[in-house]
């Protein structure tokens, strides 16, 4: 089995940005690209949690709290 998976030098370990499906001991090969990844790629290792955080409205945020109960008014009428 042969796979690849995308990570980054930190100045003293390579860091891997995906899950590793290795067994403990298992030769790997390192392939050196001469591309850089930005801190927000390096944060991504850590999971995709609160990355759209950014693009939070909060004004949006209030009329989400019962949206689902209108669109269910909305299609099947009065509850």
């Amino acid at each position: 089995m042969t796979s690849t998976i995308q990570g980054y030098y930190d100045g003293e370990v390579i860091k891997p940005l995906e899950q590793i499906n290795a067994l403990p001991n298992q030769r790997v090969i390192i392939t050196i690209t001469d591309e850089f990844v930005d801190s927000e790629t390096k944060s991504r290792k850590k999971g995709m949690r609160g990355v759209l955080a950014r693009y939070a409205n909060p004004e949006l945020q209030e009329c989400e709290k019962e949206a689902w109960e209108r669109a269910t008014v909305d299609k099947y009428g009065a509850t």
